[in-house]
């Protein structure tokens, strides 16, 4: 029985309702969790709309004359887990305006470094679940994960699931629908969920054992301080 008690995982909610508990997402959001948690993995729950995060790429947007910003708290969450998944409703196909400030925000993170020299998200995993009544899921899927990926985190195979039903206008995920809740017997979303989570664990687990990845090759300021780690410049061939 592998041992995921030392891992931490937080839950993004980027949903666009005022109140947590309306949110369609949150309900699969935490079907995920759950799982984290019967093996052992700390989840922490963050809905984004709970705190005054607003839009741009800088650490501290009371700097760029915003009256407050909640993020250099929240940064803190992200910072110290080890697994990030990022819950979103799907709107025209799209994920959320809120999921998209928090994308801007990590952004904003992207120039701070680990003791490796390499982005400070490196030896971190990510993953999304997306809720909607409409088309996109694997869309939303590509989008965040590779904003995630390219700032540093590792996507493990299949890091998303979602659950849209029916193609066109109906119920959201766990609407009542005759005295039962939309999606909820859904196999398909079920299992995409249940491997999504797994393999996240899995992932972490493995990289967190491993001590990240080795330096060689993507230390920042090693490269800063001259080393180019066998690249060499075209300019400059005989």
């Amino acid at each position: 029985m592998t041992d995921f008690s030392d891992l931490k995982a937080l839950y993004v909610n980027c949903s666009l309702k005022k109140k947590p508990g309306d949110s369609h997402t949150q309900l699969l959001l935490n079907a995920s969790a759950g799982i984290m948690q019967a093996q052992g993995v700390g989840v922490e729950h963050l809905y984004l709309l709970d705190h005054q995060v607003p839009p741009g790429v800088y650490p501290d947007m009371t700097e760029h004359g915003w009256d407050r910003d909640d993020w250099p708290a929240i940064w803190e969450k992200v910072l110290a887990a080890d697994i990030l998944i990022i819950g979103t409703p799907l709107w025209l196909g799209e994920e959320s305006s809120v999921c998209r400030v928090l994308i801007e925000r990590l952004y904003a993170m992207s120039g701070k470094l680990n003791d490796k020299g390499q982005s400070v998200f490196y030896g971190k995993v990510g993953g999304s679940v997306v809720t909607g009544n409409e088309d996109g899921i694997k869309h939303v899927a590509m989008t965040t994960g590779f904003a995630m990926n390219h700032l540093g985190y590792t996507i493990p195979p299949q890091a998303d699931c979602g659950w849209i039903g029916e193609a066109g206008p109906g119920p959201s995920y766990g609407d009542d629908v005759d005295g039962k809740r939309a999606g909820f017997d859904n196999e398909f979303t079920q299992r995409n969920t249940t491997i999504m989570t797994w393999n996240a664990m899995h992932l972490a687990r493995m990289l967190k054992a491993a001590g990240g990845y080795p330096q060689e090759g993507n230390d920042r300021n090693a490269w800063d301080a001259g080393a180019r780690f066998d690249f060499e410049n075209p300019e400059y061939r005989s």
